[in-house]
């Protein structure tokens, strides 16, 4: 080959190799910073590029992904003088390659510096039992302080969490004995409370039996003071209805009196106009005086009748004939 075709052949490559140099593809999530000539040019995001070789020189790649940094435990002491281990995890994103490149020197450990130096102060503020209790609070100052001073270098703070909270060795026994006693405490006021809660219901229980107990007393002895008053009652009928039949059967002379006493009380009801007296009765005022002691409802017509039996009687003394004697021979 002459020497001719050998510069060309070595230009060629050259160039071709210019042409690959040239080239540059930025991954998916990812952000490429171009300086030329030492300035900043441009920041390449997805895709395929293209660059001046020699000229423009690329940065290494920035993730614009979301960040997990897990911080080594930072001693922190809190307002009451107690010294804890704690350390935490921070979740933050690249928002501006141009400034995260160029905002601060070692982002990361710019980060664990500044949460370090925020959680003394936050945590300085409160108290032991503070501290263990208000995780969520210390979380939202630390992560509104953190995005704040992050700003600046072109990434956002997400979330902050503490992962661990390690107070020295005496607080932690100390800590478990007071938690042992609480417990007991509460189970000595459960067991006061179940054994009040079963008392109560024992003489709840009594009562009712005592109550339910009287009340069968009471409907029992109802009941046979019921049933007592219908026996009587049953036999008393049974008696007067046996001696109505013994009268009937063989009538005696009170019966025979009270039936006609019975029939002078209807008669003299009101209803009836007229009184029929029979001839036998020889004692009118004693018939008169039975009248007026049975018919006490209406004295004014038991008057009337009275008197009109009266008149009856004399008319019929009077009518009635009179027997002599013969005259002896």
């Amino acid at each position: 080959m002459s020497p001719v075709g050998i510069a060309f052949l070595v230009i060629g490559i050259v160039a071709f190799l210019l042409l690959i140099s040239s080239i540059r593809i930025v991954r998916q999530a990812t952000a490429v910073v171009v300086e030329r000539l030492g300035k900043y040019k441009k920041t390449m995001e997805t895709g395929i590029h293209m660059v001046i070789p020699f000229v423009d020189r690329c940065l290494p790649a920035i993730s614009l992904k979301e960040i997990v940094a897990d911080f080594m435990p930072q001693p922190v002491i809190t307002k009451d003088n107690v010294t804890m281990q704690i350390d935490t995890v921070v979740y933050f994103q690249v928002t501006d390659p141009k400034l995260y490149s160029y905002g601060v020197d070692k982002p990361v450990k710019a980060i664990e510096n500044l949460t370090a130096t925020t959680l003394r102060n936050i945590v300085g503020e409160l108290e032991l039992d503070e501290t263990l209790t208000s995780r969520d609070t210390v979380n939202s100052k630390m992560r509104a302080i953190l995005d704040e001073a992050t700003d600046p270098w072109g990434i956002k703070i997400n979330r902050v969490e503490l992962k661990n909270i390690l107070p020295p060795k005496d607080i932690q026994d100390a800590m478990e004995k007071q938690m042992r006693a609480e417990r007991e405490r509460r189970e000595q006021i459960l067991k006061a409370e179940g054994e009040k809660r079963s008392s109560i219901l024992v003489a709840e229980g009594e009562k009712e039996s005592q109550i339910l107990r009287a009340e069968a007393d009471k409907e029992t002895k109802i009941l046979q003071a019921e049933a007592e008053k219908a026996a009587t009652i049953a036999k008393a009928e049974a008696e007067n209805k046996a001696i109505e039949l013994i009268n009937k059967a063989n009538p005696s002379a009170a019966y025979i009196t009270l039936q006609g006493f019975e029939a002078l009380k209807v008669l003299a009801d009101g209803n009836s106009t007229k009184i029929i007296v029979p001839s036998e009765i020889q004692n009118v005022s004693g018939l008169l005086t039975s009248l007026t002691e049975v018919v006490k409802g209406d004295k004014n017509v038991a008057a009337k009748e009275t008197k009109k039996v009266v008149t009856t009687a004399k008319t019929t003394e009077k009518a009635a004939p009179k027997t002599t004697k013969p005259a002896k021979k």
